[in-house]
Protein backbone atom coordinates (compact mmCIF):
# COMPACT_ATOMS: atom_id res chain seq x y z
CA UNK A 1 0.00 0.00 0.00
CA UNK A 2 1.28 3.49 -0.91
CA UNK A 3 0.88 5.27 2.42
CA UNK A 4 1.30 8.74 0.96
CA UNK A 5 -1.49 8.14 -1.58
CA UNK A 6 -3.76 6.87 1.20
CA UNK A 7 -3.01 9.93 3.33
CA UNK A 8 -3.72 12.27 0.42
CA UNK A 9 -7.04 10.49 -0.17
CA UNK A 10 -8.01 10.97 3.48
CA UNK A 11 -7.57 14.73 3.28
CA UNK A 12 -10.61 17.00 3.23
CA UNK A 13 -11.40 17.51 -0.49
CA UNK A 14 -12.45 21.09 0.26
CA UNK A 15 -8.95 21.89 1.45
CA UNK A 16 -8.11 24.37 4.21
CA UNK A 17 -9.78 27.79 4.55
CA UNK A 18 -6.53 29.71 5.12
CA UNK A 19 -2.77 29.34 4.85
CA UNK A 20 -1.66 26.16 6.70
CA UNK A 21 1.34 27.85 8.33
CA UNK A 22 -1.03 30.25 10.13
CA UNK A 23 -2.94 27.32 11.64
CA UNK A 24 0.38 25.71 12.56
CA UNK A 25 1.64 28.78 14.40
CA UNK A 26 -1.65 29.20 16.25
CA UNK A 27 -1.65 25.49 17.09
CA UNK A 28 1.82 25.68 18.68
CA UNK A 29 0.93 28.83 20.62
CA UNK A 30 -2.40 27.57 21.95
CA UNK A 31 -0.89 24.17 22.78
CA UNK A 32 1.81 25.89 24.85
CA UNK A 33 -0.87 27.79 26.77
CA UNK A 34 -2.93 24.62 27.18
CA UNK A 35 -0.06 22.48 28.44
CA UNK A 36 0.99 25.22 30.89
CA UNK A 37 -2.41 25.04 32.59
CA UNK A 38 -2.40 21.24 32.40
CA UNK A 39 0.91 21.38 34.28
CA UNK A 40 -0.63 23.66 36.89
CA UNK A 41 -3.58 21.27 37.30
CA UNK A 42 -1.45 18.14 37.69
CA UNK A 43 1.16 19.77 39.90
CA UNK A 44 -1.42 21.70 41.91
CA UNK A 45 -3.62 18.68 42.59
CA UNK A 46 -0.66 16.44 43.42
CA UNK A 47 0.74 18.96 45.89
CA UNK A 48 -2.71 19.81 47.33
CA UNK A 49 -3.31 16.13 48.06
CA UNK A 50 0.18 15.67 49.53
CA UNK A 51 -0.11 18.70 51.82
CA UNK A 52 -3.66 17.67 52.76
CA UNK A 53 -2.58 14.29 54.09
CA UNK A 54 0.65 15.65 55.60
CA UNK A 55 -1.29 18.10 57.77
CA UNK A 56 0.01 21.07 59.71
CA UNK A 57 -1.05 24.72 59.63
CA UNK A 58 1.01 25.91 56.65
CA UNK A 59 0.46 22.65 54.77
CA UNK A 60 -3.33 22.74 55.07
CA UNK A 61 -3.46 26.42 54.10
CA UNK A 62 -1.42 25.72 50.99
CA UNK A 63 -3.52 22.63 50.20
CA UNK A 64 -6.70 24.71 50.37
CA UNK A 65 -5.26 27.40 48.09
CA UNK A 66 -4.00 24.87 45.54
CA UNK A 67 -7.28 22.93 45.59
CA UNK A 68 -9.17 26.13 44.85
CA UNK A 69 -6.88 27.29 42.06
CA UNK A 70 -6.86 23.78 40.53
CA UNK A 71 -10.59 24.07 39.83
CA UNK A 72 -9.94 27.29 37.89
CA UNK A 73 -6.85 25.94 36.13
CA UNK A 74 -8.69 22.81 35.05
CA UNK A 75 -11.48 24.92 33.53
CA UNK A 76 -8.94 27.07 31.67
CA UNK A 77 -6.95 24.01 30.53
CA UNK A 78 -10.07 22.41 29.05
CA UNK A 79 -11.09 25.60 27.23
CA UNK A 80 -7.57 26.21 25.91
CA UNK A 81 -7.31 22.58 24.80
CA UNK A 82 -10.10 23.03 22.28
CA UNK A 83 -8.09 25.40 20.06
CA UNK A 84 -5.01 23.23 19.35
CA UNK A 85 -7.28 20.21 18.92
CA UNK A 86 -9.27 22.04 16.25
CA UNK A 87 -6.10 23.18 14.49
CA UNK A 88 -4.81 19.59 14.47
CA UNK A 89 -8.08 18.46 12.92
CA UNK A 90 -7.71 21.08 10.18
CA UNK A 91 -4.15 20.41 8.99
CA UNK A 92 -3.48 16.88 10.28
CA UNK A 93 -6.96 15.42 9.80
CA UNK A 94 -5.92 12.11 8.13
CA UNK A 95 -3.75 11.23 11.12
CA UNK A 96 -6.00 12.44 13.93
CA UNK A 97 -9.19 10.83 12.64
CA UNK A 98 -7.48 7.54 11.80
CA UNK A 99 -5.99 7.32 15.30
CA UNK A 100 -9.34 8.19 16.91
CA UNK A 101 -11.18 5.63 14.79
CA UNK A 102 -8.78 2.87 15.76
CA UNK A 103 -9.28 3.70 19.46
CA UNK A 104 -12.76 5.19 19.28
CA UNK A 105 -13.85 3.82 22.65
CA UNK A 106 -10.95 5.57 24.34
CA UNK A 107 -11.50 8.80 22.41
CA UNK A 108 -15.06 8.91 23.74
CA UNK A 109 -14.00 7.76 27.21
CA UNK A 110 -11.63 10.73 27.37
CA UNK A 111 -14.63 13.07 27.69
CA UNK A 112 -16.07 11.04 30.56
CA UNK A 113 -12.73 10.74 32.34
CA UNK A 114 -12.01 14.47 32.21
CA UNK A 115 -15.57 15.21 33.40
CA UNK A 116 -15.10 12.88 36.37
CA UNK A 117 -11.76 14.52 37.13
CA UNK A 118 -13.43 17.91 37.03
CA UNK A 119 -16.19 16.75 39.41
CA UNK A 120 -13.79 15.09 41.87
CA UNK A 121 -11.58 18.18 41.96
CA UNK A 122 -14.54 20.41 42.79
CA UNK A 123 -15.75 18.06 45.52
CA UNK A 124 -12.24 17.98 47.01
CA UNK A 125 -12.16 21.77 47.17
CA UNK A 126 -15.74 22.51 48.23
CA UNK A 127 -16.25 19.77 50.80
CA UNK A 128 -12.85 20.08 52.48
CA UNK A 129 -13.78 23.62 53.54
CA UNK A 130 -16.30 22.05 55.91
CA UNK A 131 -14.06 19.15 56.86
CA UNK A 132 -10.38 20.12 56.36
CA UNK A 133 -9.12 16.63 57.19
CA UNK A 134 -11.74 14.82 55.09
CA UNK A 135 -12.44 14.28 51.41
CA UNK A 136 -8.79 13.74 50.54
CA UNK A 137 -9.70 10.72 48.43
CA UNK A 138 -11.63 13.01 46.09
CA UNK A 139 -8.40 14.90 45.49
CA UNK A 140 -6.62 11.62 44.76
CA UNK A 141 -9.45 10.62 42.40
CA UNK A 142 -9.31 13.96 40.60
CA UNK A 143 -5.56 13.58 40.05
CA UNK A 144 -5.93 9.98 38.82
CA UNK A 145 -8.68 10.93 36.38
CA UNK A 146 -6.68 13.86 35.01
CA UNK A 147 -3.61 11.64 34.53
CA UNK A 148 -5.75 8.99 32.81
CA UNK A 149 -7.09 11.65 30.44
CA UNK A 150 -3.50 12.64 29.71
CA UNK A 151 -2.51 9.05 28.98
CA UNK A 152 -5.40 8.66 26.54
CA UNK A 153 -4.70 11.86 24.61
CA UNK A 154 -0.96 11.11 24.57
CA UNK A 155 -1.56 7.63 23.16
CA UNK A 156 -3.92 8.96 20.48
CA UNK A 157 -1.33 11.57 19.49
CA UNK A 158 1.48 9.01 19.20
CA UNK A 159 -0.69 6.58 17.23
CA UNK A 160 -1.29 9.34 14.70
CA UNK A 161 2.45 9.51 13.96
CA UNK A 162 2.85 5.92 12.74
CA UNK A 163 0.48 5.35 9.78
CA UNK A 164 2.64 2.39 8.69
CA UNK A 165 1.18 0.48 11.66
CA UNK A 166 -2.49 1.34 11.14
CA UNK A 167 -3.27 -1.56 8.82
CA UNK A 168 -1.49 -3.99 11.14
CA UNK A 169 -3.55 -2.79 14.10
CA UNK A 170 -6.79 -2.78 12.12
CA UNK A 171 -6.31 -6.32 10.83
CA UNK A 172 -4.78 -7.86 13.95
CA UNK A 173 -5.33 -11.59 14.59
CA UNK A 174 -6.71 -12.15 11.12
CA UNK A 175 -9.87 -10.11 11.72
CA UNK A 176 -10.97 -6.48 11.61
CA UNK A 177 -10.54 -4.44 14.80
CA UNK A 178 -13.75 -2.44 14.59
CA UNK A 179 -14.57 -2.19 18.31
CA UNK A 180 -12.16 0.67 19.05
CA UNK A 181 -11.44 -0.73 22.51
CA UNK A 182 -7.64 -0.87 22.23
CA UNK A 183 -4.93 1.70 22.79
CA UNK A 184 -2.11 0.57 20.53
CA UNK A 185 0.82 2.86 21.22
CA UNK A 186 1.98 4.72 24.31
CA UNK A 187 5.43 6.13 25.11
CA UNK A 188 6.14 6.57 28.80
CA UNK A 189 9.17 8.76 28.11
CA UNK A 190 7.15 11.18 25.98
CA UNK A 191 4.36 11.27 28.57
CA UNK A 192 6.81 11.86 31.42
CA UNK A 193 8.33 14.74 29.48
CA UNK A 194 4.95 16.49 29.73
CA UNK A 195 4.22 15.53 33.36
CA UNK A 196 7.49 16.30 35.17
CA UNK A 197 7.26 20.02 34.23
CA UNK A 198 4.03 20.11 36.24
CA UNK A 199 6.18 20.33 39.36
CA UNK A 200 8.40 22.99 37.80
CA UNK A 201 5.43 25.20 36.99
CA UNK A 202 3.50 24.66 40.21
CA UNK A 203 6.73 25.51 42.05
CA UNK A 204 6.98 28.75 40.09
CA UNK A 205 3.29 29.33 40.82
CA UNK A 206 4.08 29.10 44.53
CA UNK A 207 6.79 31.73 44.06
CA UNK A 208 4.22 33.94 42.33
CA UNK A 209 1.75 33.22 45.13
CA UNK A 210 4.21 34.53 47.73
CA UNK A 211 5.05 37.58 45.58
CA UNK A 212 1.39 38.33 44.86
CA UNK A 213 0.12 38.33 48.45
CA UNK A 214 3.17 40.02 50.00
CA UNK A 215 1.76 43.61 49.76
CA UNK A 216 -1.45 42.75 51.64
CA UNK A 217 -1.81 44.22 55.10
CA UNK A 218 -3.02 40.88 56.46
CA UNK A 219 -0.22 38.85 54.86
CA UNK A 220 1.48 36.19 56.99
CA UNK A 221 5.14 36.79 56.15
CA UNK A 222 6.33 33.49 57.64
CA UNK A 223 3.80 31.51 55.65
CA UNK A 224 4.62 33.34 52.40
CA UNK A 225 8.35 32.83 52.97
CA UNK A 226 7.74 29.11 53.43
CA UNK A 227 5.57 28.88 50.30
CA UNK A 228 8.04 30.82 48.14
CA UNK A 229 11.13 28.88 49.25
CA UNK A 230 9.34 25.52 49.00
CA UNK A 231 8.13 26.35 45.50
CA UNK A 232 11.56 27.46 44.29
CA UNK A 233 13.20 24.32 45.70
CA UNK A 234 10.62 22.00 44.14
CA UNK A 235 10.86 23.74 40.77
CA UNK A 236 14.65 23.43 40.80
CA UNK A 237 14.60 19.70 41.63
CA UNK A 238 11.89 19.01 39.04
CA UNK A 239 13.90 20.90 36.40
CA UNK A 240 16.91 18.68 37.13
CA UNK A 241 14.75 15.58 36.75
CA UNK A 242 13.31 16.98 33.52
CA UNK A 243 16.78 17.18 31.99
CA UNK A 244 17.26 13.45 32.62
CA UNK A 245 13.76 12.59 31.37
CA UNK A 246 14.30 14.70 28.25
CA UNK A 247 17.46 12.86 27.24
CA UNK A 248 15.83 9.51 28.05
CA UNK A 249 12.92 10.32 25.76
CA UNK A 250 15.25 11.54 22.97
CA UNK A 251 16.99 8.17 22.97
CA UNK A 252 13.65 6.54 22.04
CA UNK A 253 13.09 8.78 19.00
CA UNK A 254 13.85 6.82 15.78
CA UNK A 255 17.40 7.57 14.64
CA UNK A 256 16.38 7.80 10.97
CA UNK A 257 14.44 11.00 11.74
CA UNK A 258 17.75 12.75 12.57
CA UNK A 259 15.94 14.77 15.21
CA UNK A 260 19.13 15.22 17.22
CA UNK A 261 20.31 17.57 14.46
CA UNK A 262 17.13 19.62 14.45
CA UNK A 263 17.83 23.24 15.51
CA UNK A 264 14.38 23.61 17.12
CA UNK A 265 15.23 20.78 19.51
CA UNK A 266 18.36 22.49 20.75
CA UNK A 267 16.65 25.88 21.00
CA UNK A 268 13.98 24.32 23.22
CA UNK A 269 16.58 22.40 25.24
CA UNK A 270 18.69 25.53 25.71
CA UNK A 271 15.68 27.42 27.05
CA UNK A 272 15.03 24.58 29.47
CA UNK A 273 18.63 24.65 30.73
CA UNK A 274 18.43 28.44 31.07
CA UNK A 275 15.33 28.00 33.21
CA UNK A 276 17.19 25.50 35.40
CA UNK A 277 20.01 27.99 35.95
CA UNK A 278 17.50 30.69 36.87
CA UNK A 279 15.72 28.42 39.33
CA UNK A 280 19.00 27.63 41.05
CA UNK A 281 19.37 31.34 41.77
CA UNK A 282 15.69 31.86 42.59
CA UNK A 283 15.82 29.74 45.74
CA UNK A 284 17.61 32.54 47.59
CA UNK A 285 15.04 35.21 46.61
CA UNK A 286 11.79 33.61 45.36
CA UNK A 287 9.78 36.86 45.26
CA UNK A 288 12.33 38.69 43.13
CA UNK A 289 12.66 35.86 40.62
CA UNK A 290 8.96 34.90 40.48
CA UNK A 291 7.93 36.92 37.40
CA UNK A 292 11.16 36.34 35.40
CA UNK A 293 10.94 32.60 36.03
CA UNK A 294 7.25 32.51 35.07
CA UNK A 295 7.96 34.28 31.78
CA UNK A 296 11.02 32.13 31.08
CA UNK A 297 9.05 28.98 31.84
CA UNK A 298 6.38 29.89 29.30
CA UNK A 299 9.04 30.72 26.69
CA UNK A 300 10.66 27.33 27.39
CA UNK A 301 7.29 25.59 26.98
CA UNK A 302 6.77 27.45 23.71
CA UNK A 303 10.23 26.38 22.57
CA UNK A 304 9.53 22.75 23.46
CA UNK A 305 6.14 23.00 21.73
CA UNK A 306 7.88 24.21 18.59
CA UNK A 307 10.36 21.32 18.82
CA UNK A 308 7.41 18.93 19.26
CA UNK A 309 5.86 20.24 16.04
CA UNK A 310 9.21 19.89 14.24
CA UNK A 311 9.34 16.26 15.41
CA UNK A 312 5.81 15.62 14.12
CA UNK A 313 6.81 17.03 10.73
CA UNK A 314 9.86 14.73 10.75
CA UNK A 315 7.69 11.68 11.50
CA UNK A 316 5.27 12.52 8.69
CA UNK A 317 7.99 13.63 6.30
CA UNK A 318 9.00 9.97 6.01
CA UNK A 319 5.81 9.52 3.97
CA UNK A 320 6.40 12.70 1.92
CA UNK A 321 3.48 14.33 3.69
CA UNK A 322 3.53 18.09 4.21
CA UNK A 323 0.83 20.41 5.48
CA UNK A 324 2.14 23.05 3.07
CA UNK A 325 0.84 21.09 0.09
CA UNK A 326 -2.69 20.97 1.47
CA UNK A 327 -5.24 22.25 -1.10
CA UNK A 328 -5.97 25.91 -0.32
CA UNK A 329 -9.46 27.38 -0.53
CA UNK A 330 -9.23 30.75 1.23
CA UNK A 331 -12.31 31.94 3.10
CA UNK A 332 -11.60 35.54 4.06
CA UNK A 333 -14.94 36.00 5.82
CA UNK A 334 -14.56 33.25 8.42
CA UNK A 335 -10.90 34.11 8.96
CA UNK A 336 -11.66 37.79 9.56
CA UNK A 337 -14.51 36.87 11.92
CA UNK A 338 -12.20 34.61 13.91
CA UNK A 339 -9.49 37.26 14.25
CA UNK A 340 -11.92 40.04 15.19
CA UNK A 341 -13.70 37.97 17.85
CA UNK A 342 -10.34 36.83 19.22
CA UNK A 343 -9.09 40.41 19.65
CA UNK A 344 -12.43 41.54 21.08
CA UNK A 345 -12.34 38.70 23.58
CA UNK A 346 -8.90 39.82 24.80
CA UNK A 347 -10.12 43.40 25.20
CA UNK A 348 -13.28 42.34 27.05
CA UNK A 349 -11.47 40.19 29.63
CA UNK A 350 -8.54 42.60 30.17
CA UNK A 351 -10.43 45.02 32.44
CA UNK A 352 -12.02 42.50 34.88
CA UNK A 353 -8.70 40.65 35.10
CA UNK A 354 -6.92 43.89 36.01
CA UNK A 355 -9.51 44.72 38.67
CA UNK A 356 -9.38 41.17 40.10
CA UNK A 357 -5.59 41.33 40.23
CA UNK A 358 -5.61 44.59 42.20
CA UNK A 359 -8.38 43.46 44.53
CA UNK A 360 -6.56 40.25 45.39
CA UNK A 361 -3.43 42.15 46.35
CA UNK A 362 -5.40 44.71 48.31
CA UNK A 363 -3.94 47.54 46.18
CA UNK A 364 -7.19 48.83 44.63
CA UNK A 365 -8.12 52.23 46.06
CA UNK A 366 -11.24 54.33 45.66
CA UNK A 367 -10.99 57.23 43.24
Amino acid sequence: MDINSALQALRDPLGVPFFPWVFQLLMVLTFALHILFVNLVVGGLALAVYEHFKGGDFNLRLSKALAQVSTVNLSVAIVLGVAPLLFVQVIYDPFWYASNSLSAWWAMAFLLVIALGFLATYVFYLKRKKSPQGYGLFGVSGLVFVLCAGIIISALSVQALVPQKWLEWYSANGGLATTGTSLYHFEIGRFSHFIVPAFINIGIFMMLYAWYFRPRADADAAYLDWVGRSGAKMAKIAAMIQVVVGFWWLLTVPADLHFMRNPFLWIGASLGLLLLVGLMKAESAPDRYAIPMALLSFVAILGMGTAREALRMAYLGVFDYSIYTYPLNIDWGSTALFLVTFVMGLVVIAYPMTVAFKLGRGTLTES
